[in-house]
């Protein structure tokens, strides 16, 4: 923030708002560089709705949820989508082959100098394809945001990271291992998470209480132990998630203790999600019930299931898909120390 200027004052006032001119300049050269790769690479970019019948089945995730009307003036119910990723897949299911959107996409109960309840998510997907394809495709993506904006290294929190350096591939188990301490496969039993087995290789790492799952274990001791290690001095690869944590990636044909699924840290920032794609309906389904299940228990509240989805992944082919936070990136891109200061206009209470 620029000195003398009254960090009271409304994001529109003419002193903020130039005080973030530089990081807006910034977004727009990365989206044009970035637009320019994958068109390059013979993406389509896709526009999907907004409001759908299902945000999303995953148990921690929030959508706002809002009512429209039929033409008999019937209450119709309707959710801000969490992600695009219920009709790319359609899309891919119709045919398409490469696919990418810049998508609107909306969380509840988010809000910190790295989330917001509205923000763009970089979301495309490969038919036919491994999900090592768009795993090298975001660490392309990276690369590209850097130099749109020229910038030598993206610096977060005290941690520095070179963005055009060859990345770090680390898997989840490996993580646990190396920063935990923990042999995170052998609390595995098939694709279920053995509660009791991580209760015991946590104690003493983590603070585990009588109503934690595995998967809530697991993620304390991601989030406090492995997380702040990752992405620094270079871009780090996270991958192999035990299948408990891949709700929508198909297992690993050699361990189905794990998943095809992947995450991508640069200065201990999350920036990509990234899977290859199950396409076994009537598993999916079965996920979807169980999180959705365990939703209703801890929240009082659940989801439809998009059936018109779930025939969708019957029907579409192997493919890869990941999903990339654009505001992250281009805040670390452009230099910015939280993601209010690159974007257009900040939510109520924003910078």
């Amino acid at each position: 923030m620029t000195a003398g200027i009254d960090s009271a004052w409304p994001w529109w006032s003419p002193a903020r708002h130039l005080d973030r001119k530089p990081f807006l300049a910034s977004r727009i050269a990365i989206t044009r560089a970035v637009r320019a790769w994958f068109e390059e690479q013979g993406f389509v970019e896709v526009e999907t709705g907004i409001l759908q019948l299902s945000p999303g089945n995953e148990t921690h995730l929030h959508a706002p949820r809002t009512e429209l009307r039929d033409s008999a003036g019937a209450v119709v119910p309707r959710y801000l989508r969490t992600s695009p990723e219920f009709a790319a897949k359609k899309l891919l299911a119709a045919g398409e082959q490469k696919i990418v959107e810049f998508a609107r996409v909306f969380r509840d109960r988010e809000r910190g100098d790295l989330h917001l309840p509205e923000f763009t998510m970089l979301e495309w997907y490969r038919a036919h394809e491994g999900y090592e394809a768009v795993m090298t495709d975001a660490v392309v993506v990276i690369a590209h945001a850097a130099q749109a904006t020229g910038i030598g290294q993206f610096s977060f929190r005290g941690r520095i990271v070179d963005p055009f350096a060859e990345p770090e591939l680390l898997t989840v188990a490996a993580a646990f291992d190396r920063f935990a301490g923990i042999d995170l496969l052998s609390t595995i039993d098939g694709a279920a998470g053995n509660r009791a087995a991580l209760a015991d290789a946590a104690g003493g790492k983590v603070r585990v209480t009588v109503d934690d799952t595995w998967s809530d274990i697991f993620s304390k001791v991601l989030v406090e132990h492995v997380e702040p290690q990752l992405g620094q001095g270079r871009v780090t690869v996270l991958f192999e998630y035990p299948a408990p944590e891949a709700a929508l990636a198909r297992p690993k044909a050699s361990d189905p203790r794990v998943a095809e699924r992947f995450e991508i840290y640069a200065c201990g920032v999350e920036l990509a999600n990234g899977f290859g794609e199950l396409t076994d309906a009537d598993e999916q389904r079965r996920r979807f019930v169980q999180a959705m299940d365990e939703k209703a228990r801890r929240y009082g509240e659940r989801y439809p299931l998009d059936e018109d989805f779930l025939a969708a992944v019957a029907a579409m082919p192997q493919a890869s898909g990941v999903a990339l936070g654009f505001d992250r990136l281009v805040m670390l891109a452009s230099g910015a120390a939280k993601i209010d200061q690159v974007v257009w206009t900040p939510p109520p209470g924003g910078a």
